[in-house]
This record gives C-alpha cells, sequence and structure tokens, in this order.
C-alpha cells in the first residue's frame, strides 16, 4: 500500500484487517531496509572485490519474511509510500507481479485534514516538541503559519510531494497498472464498492466487512514521533470530514491546489 498522506490508508488498513487471512498494518521500514542494504553492497569494497548476487538477493528477500514473521495471515500488506517507483524491486525480489494499492484524495482535502490536526493540538509551552511538519519548518527556517505549512507539504520536501512524485514515477516507467487508486471520497460514499474493487485487483476473495465497527488494530506512537496524538485515529463508522476544505484553508492554498490530481 502506498498512496497520498491524509487519504484513508490507515482507516482501509483497519477495515482489511477485520479479514483474518490478511495483515494490513502501520507505514514500515521494509522498504528502507531494502533499499540501504541494495545501496550499500553495491558500494562495499569486500562485494565488489568477490559478487555474490544471488546470495545479496536471498538476503534482501529474507527481510520481508523475517520482519512479517510475527503474523501468520495468508496475505501481508506492506505500506510505504515509496513502492510506485520501486516496482523493479519488489517484482525482483518480492513476487512476480506488483500490486499497490494507493489511496487517493483531493489535493484541498488532504492539506485541509493536515491544517485540522495541528488545529486540534496547538503548541502549548512545556510541550516536549513541535508537530513533525512544524520541526521541518523551524529546521529550513521558514516561518510557522498554515500557507506556509501546505507550501512544505504540497511541495518536493514535504509528505504530499513526495507521495504524488512516487505515483508519477510509476506512471512515467509504464507501470500504471500495478497500481489501484482507491478515491478517499468513494470510500466514505460506498465502502462495499470500494473493497470489492480492491479484492478483485488483489486477485483475493471478498469478504464482508463491518463498516460500523471499525478499529486500528496497530495503533502508533503518534505523540512520541509525530507530535500530533491522533495522526492515526480512526473512527469506529465511516463518516465524512468534519469541516470542507474551503472552511479551513486560504483562498492561497485553495487557488494553488487544482491540477495537482495526476492519477
Amino acid at each position: 500500500m502506498a498512496g497520498l498522506p491524509r487519504a484513508g490508508s490507515t482507516l482501509l488498513s483497519s477495515i482489511l484487517c477485520q479479514n483474518p487471512d490478511v495483515y494490513s498494518g502501520p507505514s514500515s521500514p521494509v522498504f528502507p531496509l531494502m533499499h540501504a542494504m541494495d545501496t550499500h553492497i553495491k558500494m562495499d569494497p569486500l562485494y565488489k572485490a568477490f559478487p555474490k548476487p544471488e546470495q545479496i538477493a536471498a538476503v534482501m528477500k529474507g527481510v520481508v519474511s523475517t520482519f512479517y514473521s510475527d503474523h501468520s495471515c495468508q496475505h501481508v500488506i506492506d505500506k510505504n509510500r515509496a513502492w510506485p517507483g520501486n516496482v523493479d524491486m519488489i517484482e525482483g525480489l518480492i513476487t512476480d507481479r506488483a500490486k499497490i494499492i494507493c489511496p487517493v484524495r483531493d489535493t484541498a482535502g488532504i492539506l485541509a485534514s493536515f491544517i485540522s490536526m495541528f488545529r486540534r493540538t496547538p503548541y502549548k509551552e512545556g510541550n516536549l516538541r513541535l508537530n513533525f511538519i512544524d520541526e521541518l519548518l523551524v529546521k529550513h527556517d521558514i516561518p510557522l503559519t498554515d500557507d506556509n505549512r501546505c507550501d512544505f507539504i504540497a511541495g518536493p520536501r514535504g509528505a504530499l510531494g513526495n507521495a504524488m512524485q512516487a505515483m508519477q514515477d510509476a506512471v512515467a516507467k509504464g507501470w500504471r497498472d500495478r497500481l489501484h487508486f482507491v478515491e478517499y471520497d468513494d470510500l466514505l460514499k460506498n465502502p462495499t464498492k470500494s473493497l470489492k474493487q480492491i479484492y478483485d485487483f488483489l486477485e483475493l476473495p471478498g469478504f464482508e466487512h463491518d463498516f460500523q465497527n471499525i478499529s486500528n488494530p496497530n495503533p502508533e506512537d503518534d505523540w512520541s514521533v509525530y507530535g500530533l496524538p491522533d495522526m492515526h485515529a480512526v473512527k469506529a463508522r465511516i463518516s465524512p470530514p468534519e469541516k470542507r476544505p474551503d472552511e479551513v484553508l486560504s483562498k492561497y492554498v485553495l487557488s494553488r491546489c487544482t491540477g495537482h490530481q495526476k492519477w
């Protein structure tokens, strides 16, 4: 699973985990581990002096099975937003045919979700840390305003910009058919249809999900890691956002949100 931030990936994972044959957890370090190993080994003089590519491939393959050795589910969905741009790694080391679920959402909705989340947990004297976006703005000497937050998130260094680029890379490399886009609004309005399409894409038998009793079985330490206590909170029932983007974002940000839906 990859896709865009604040586009329903945690909600979707929580729903999929109702199926006892499926495990879909939070973002994992599987891709960074494999990527770091691949980068390091190619530069290592010991490997250059006596290369063993088949054995190294076996070691890298082992990352996946070892990381998920605590799960007995028949099907595991690994989540990392960098996967779309690295289909070659998936098909070379994990499975013959990559299948990547990509939750997506209009840019204004994503940014409004971020800003609403920040406003729910404003920085107060005595807090141990800023939220992770404000920390990055401070690091780059950018004033802490909502407009600047949105520009950074949607920019090339931001969570939205990076995720969008990964999907655009996949399309540019001819991997569009490995991606299945799940529109956030569609998931909210007709979850039964959205889940059926996902199961069809994965070529798995369907499952009757309960959309009235949803819970996140894999809660993350959002406060310590992101400075936000509810970043991956999931409501028990599917419901629309409390506010529209035009009730949260400035006219400047709204004007810049057009033309970003590339999927």
